[in-house]
């Protein structure tokens, strides 16, 4: 069975055995596990250790060129970035002109060439494809305002965050049906990420999430689902209280499951959502993987494959491994999967 046929059936609750997927080494990480697994790079790293799928995101293949070298969003007009909170160009904006008036990326200059041979690269191999723009709308409207700003300008002017989110959206959109009809069939899953959790809850309520997220989310799911697409959501935190619209909204599988979060233990997860959603990750990234024994990494990805059962994809808690992470403990996990 290849990795593609592997994940179809977990997708579809089919399956008899768990997948894998080592995630995405930090680049910090790659130059000693691609020397501990003799490999040259992320793929064969992923064939190496048989991991089911691979992701393959375009921003990380040169997906926007633009001539004077200016980013895709330049959410802070050109400023070095210092925190999370800073000011975005938006921070002040009262007004939906400003919005309408700023320079929006343009999909000329988007290229997805790259992507797409990396894209059959993994065909080949019998490799499962994650692939999309990352389409990380929430925290690109979060930079355009600063994080508190952002939070703050929902209540205040809710009119100026819709027209930010609303230009956000519709480029990924567009771009994003460029590359779907260009593979055709070869990507499995649209896999995009948002981080719309803490380690103790969602950064915004349910009714502001509802109305700022939602609409836009269910436009990424709709779109991945008319090209034949599962959809895999990644968000790190505690999201629990919102798994329930996800699955409404369409999603098929959720990455990496923080599982140091509140509510987010797989406990917790599998009774309440395993025969609604597939989960992928749960390897926890934030104390075990980092300063467990390797029979310890083996004995946790045994219980969270009792917990999950068969249609669910072992992997870290977060898909960037960190140098901390002994390549040992990568080899264990992936053997306990394999197991």
């Amino acid at each position: 069975m290849t990795g593609r046929e592997h994940l179809k059936s977990i997708l579809n609750h089919t399956s008899d055995h768990c997948g894998f997927w080592h995630g995405c080494p930090n680049p910090a990480s790659t130059e000693n596990l691609f020397r501990a697994f003799d490999v040259k790079d992320d793929f064969e790293l992923g064939v190496k250790l048989g991991s089911t799928c691979r992701w393959i995101q375009p921003e990380s293949f040169g997906l926007y060129r633009h001539p004077e070298g200016k980013p895709m969003f330049d959410v802070l007009g050109g400023q070095e970035r210092r925190t999370l909170s800073q000011d975005g160009v938006f921070a002040e904006c009262e007004d939906v002109a400003e919005v309408e008036a700023f320079d929006w990326p343009e999909e000329k200059y988007v290229d997805f060439g790259p992507t797409i041979a990396e894209i059959d690269r993994a065909v080949a191999a019998g490799q499962a494809v994650l692939s999309g723009s990352w389409s990380c709308f929430f925290h690109n409207v979060c930079d355009f305002f600063g994080m508190e700003n952002y939070f703050v300008k929902m209540y205040t002017d809710p009119d100026v965050v819709e027209a930010v989110t609303e230009h956000v959206v519709d480029f990924y959109l567009r771009i994003n049906e460029r590359l779907f009809s260009q593979v055709g069939d070869k990507i499995d899953m649209f896999f995009f990420g948002n981080d719309f959790g803490s380690q103790l809850d969602t950064l915004i309520s349910p009714e502001l999430f509802d109305r700022f997220v939602m609409p836009a989310f269910v436009k990424f799911t709709q779109q991945a689902h008319r090209h034949g697409m599962k959809v895999l959501l990644h968000s790190c935190g505690s999201i629990y209280r919102v798994i329930p619209r996800l699955i409404d909204a369409g999603v098929d599988a959720l990455h990496p499951i923080q599982a140091q979060a509140a509510r987010m233990d797989a406990v917790t997860l599998s009774r309440e959502f395993k025969d609604r959603i597939v989960f992928v990750g749960g390897v926890d990234t934030q104390q075990l993987l980092p300063r467990a024994t390797p029979q310890q990494v083996r004995d946790e990805v045994h219980r969270l494959r009792d917990l999950f059962g068969p249609n669910y994809v072992v992997s870290p808690s977060h898909e960037s491994i960190l140098p901390d992470v002994p390549w040992q403990n990568v080899q264990a996990m992936a053997e306990a999967a394999a197991d």
